[in-house]
């Protein structure tokens, strides 16, 4: 049995951050063990091939919901990095990080020590941004932020039709305001995506005290006497029992983290006998506080020739690998987007978020629609529904159970809120600065629905934005699955780092958070 200082499980978003800070100290031994393989394909590190890599189910574990009550019985997609870089491989690398009230909300709930004054120097620890430091942003870190060095001609027709209709223009939504319309700034380097695999990983893959297994899935973390002594893993069809002399670390995310605690015996206890699985402890906050984005997405068709929809392929990859990365290869596809506070606003914060892309969305791209147009995503940002994940099987290589249970608050603020996104998604996309390049609408077919047509055409049509958190969430009462140094509580030597520790949703995006709680976990680690 071979044996490790720390055993990082999930090479994500938060995994390469640890990976590469744990691993700074000589004389630690780390693995990292990641289930899908190296971020070899090419069409992970040019931007624009997020479009490619929806059907591929290497690089993703392609997750579905259980049958959602609230939005038709549907089974919605949930697509999830199973690759070096987790998600931070496959996603839009829109660079958000939410606003201050949400994580001083953390702290209030007993998140101690997460408040916004002191997370904030972790995130300008993980920023490399382009645009220089500041007090808000960091110019020296691994994760490399940029400006798009392409913009489709629609995306700053939206920036023009958001002031139209009332909002401020908006350079950095990480900035003193996050309100307004903007472009975007991307986890990009030079034109290509900086996963946290490019930002983290790669540069010290040489080290000699840090091993990085890939295609080896952790079926369990081995319990011995209330404490974490290593996993049980399976890679190349054969079982494989490693130890960890300190501490085992799932960053396996919202999924699978909750997922392996549960496998290993730490979860909700009548539901892991069910499973015929020994119970270390008894803890029915795993898998608990599901929290995620969903969106409704609205369609326009427009003009050929201006939309990404037929774009020439041979083109675009000419001139990204051939031309010095760059043209439309090097968009992030959601290049352009916004953040408005609506009259529901109960406080300061945004409560809608809007991403852009000048094509045709539907079905998360999987259905592809003939001829040109462009879609305008909105999401309600702190949905009060919560869902929970459990286990279909005791056997590893099940997918577990998600009920996302969206729409399901008692009070029914959730729909209100999809109502009003879709409303003023409508109101934006109806303003002059799309007049030249507005055609029929598609979805909704009609532009005239009622609060009644509205609610039908979101439980029809809404789907995930990617930002599911909370499984494993992190406080300071009985029922947090792991305390403020994201130690699961009443077993020693395991600690739970990524985005299923957030107690609740931030305001936007989940990468940039999720790398950032990885960078002040790893201090805390190191002591």
């Amino acid at each position: 049995m071979k044996e490790f200082d720390y055993i990082i499980v999930g090479a994500g978003s938060a995994g390469c951050v640890l990976a590469n800070r744990l691993s700074a100290d000589p004389q630690r031994r780390v693995l990292l063990v990641e289930a899908g393989p190296r971020d070899w394909n090419p069409l992970i590190h040019m931007p624009a091939g997020i479009a490619r890599l929806v059907r591929n189910r290497r690089v993703n574990w392609s997750y579905d919901t259980e049958p959602e009550p609230a939005l038709n019985q549907r089974r919605l997609w949930w697509p999830r990095g199973k690759v070096l870089g987790g998600s931070s491989s496959i996603n839009a690398m829109c660079y958000v990080r939410g606003v201050c009230g949400d994580y001083d909300r953390w702290a209030q709930a007993g998140a101690t020590g997460w408040d916004w004054d002191s997370v904030l120097p972790w995130f300008r620890r993980s920023e490399g941004n382009r645009r220089g430091a500041d007090a808000l942003h960091g110019a020296d870190g691994p994760l490399q932020v940029a400006d798009l060095r392409h913009v489709n001609p629609l995306s700053h027709a939206f920036l023009l039709a958001g002031q139209q209709a009332g909002h401020a223009l908006n350079e950095d939504f990480n900035g003193p305001d996050q309100l307004g319309v903007g472009l975007y700034q991307v986890t990009q380097k030079d034109g290509a995506r900086c996963s946290s695999a490019a930002a983290y990983l790669t540069p010290v893959r040489q080290r000699p005290n840090l091993q990085v297994l890939t295609g080896a899935q952790v079926e369990r973390v081995q319990i011995d006497d209330a404490r974490a002594t290593g996993v049980v893993l399976r890679v190349g069809g054969q079982r494989r029992h490693l130890r960890a002399s300190g501490e085992v670390l799932l960053s396996a995310g919202a999924i699978n983290s909750p997922q392996l605690l549960m496998l290993s015996g730490i979860g909700p206890a009548d539901h892991l006998r069910g499973h015929g699985i020994d119970v270390h402890l008894d803890q029915p906050g795993v898998g608990a506080n599901l929290q995620d984005h969903l969106d409704i997405c609205t369609l326009y068709r427009t003009v050929p020739g201006v939309s990404y929809d037929r774009a020439s392929e041979l083109k675009i990859g000419f001139d990204y690998f051939l031309r010095g990365r760059r043209g439309a290869g090097t968009s992030n596809v959601a290049e352009a987007g916004g953040f408005v506070r609506s009259r529901y606003a109960p406080d300061e914060r945004a409560d809608i978020q809007f991403h852009f892309v000048p094509a045709m969305l539907d079905d998360h791209g999987r259905h592809r629609l003939p001829g040109d147009g462009y879609t305008l995503h909105a999401c309600y940002l702190h949905p009060r529904s919560r869902g929970h994940i459990g286990l279909a099987s005791s056997d590893p290589r099940a997918p577990a159970r998600i009920h996302a249970n969206y729409l399901g608050d008692a009070g029914g603020f959730d729909l209100k809120m999809m109502i009003e996104a879709a409303r003023l998604s409508r109101d934006i996309l109806r303003q002059p600065a799309f007049d030249r390049w507005r055609r029929a609408p598609l979805f909704p077919e009609r532009e005239d629905l009622d609060d009644a047509g509205l609610e039908a055409f979101i439980r029809a049509k809404a789907e995930t934005i990617y930002h599911p958190i909370g499984t494993c969430r992190m406080g300071s009462d009985a029922t947090a699955v792991v305390d403020p140094q994201l130690r699961v509580r009443g077993i020693d030597g395991l600690r739970v780092i990524d985005a299923s520790v957030m107690p609740t949703l931030v305001s936007g995006n989940t990468n940039a958070p999720t790398i950032m709680i990885a960078e002040r976990a790893a201090a805390l680690i190191r002591g």
